[in-house]
């Protein structure tokens, strides 16, 4: 029987292999979530460069503790206001295995709402 770690990584692995066929250059938006907090970047996987970056361990948004799904709205709208400062607009989403549901859907709400496209 495989570990749950295994498993984990391969079906993060077979979730990006499907975002690089229908990439097409553009860049990735990968989901990180553990149990207390949440965090995305904004990838250029030609460059192997992260270029934007927001995570729920701020200094901006630790002064707001309390609900771990305010938390997720909160780095969306921050990854997306910081990603179209740097002039990025569409990107694939990458969820890394997670089920696109709770935290993982309310970043990708407010991130959509703040202006990314994808």
């Amino acid at each position: 029987m495989p570990s749950s770690v295994a498993t984990k990584t391969k079906r993060t692995l077979r979730t990006r292999n499907r975002l690089r066929a229908l990439a097409n250059g553009r860049l990735r938006l990968s989901v990180h979530r553990s149990s207390k907090n949440i965090s995305a970047q904004i990838i250029d996987d030609s460059k192997g460069v992260t270029l934007v970056s927001a995570s729920s361990l701020e200094a901006a948004l630790k002064a707001a503790e309390g609900v771990k799904m305010d938390d997720a709205v909160a780095v969306g709208k921050l990854l997306a206001e910081r990603a179209i400062e740097k002039g990025v607009k569409q990107v694939v989403f990458d969820r890394g295995g997670y089920l696109y549901h709770g935290r993982v859907k309310a970043l990708a709400d407010a991130a959509r709402e703040a202006g990314l496209e994808f």
